[in-house]
């Protein structure tokens, strides 16, 4: 389990980079590289971590299912992810 102060710092960006989502567009499309700069650090979507939805864990991230690898593996052998079962042979 990741720490809570890391899980709410993501969340915290996560909301800053939706708040500025569309000042960034219009600056980035008038080539505003000035204006683009004077906004918070944390509005650039680039910051952001991907992290598990469970853990909070942050490597051996799984995009398709937004789960680390993990609990992905917990999830799957528990049954718990339509389509996902573990492979024999």
């Amino acid at each position: 389990m990741a720490k809570k102060s890391w899980i709410a710092r993501e969340k915290k960006r996560k909301r800053m980079v939706e708040k500025y989502a569309v000042r960034r567009a219009a600056l980035r499309a008038a080539g505003d590289w000035e204006g683009l700069q004077k906004l918070p650090r944390d509005a650039s979507p680039v910051r952001m971590r991907n992290r598990c939805a469970l853990t909070g864990r942050s490597r051996g991230y799984l995009r398709d299912f937004g789960l680390c690898r993990i609990a992905f593996r917990e999830m799957a052998l528990a049954g718990l992810i339509p389509g996902i079962r573990k492979s024999s042979w």
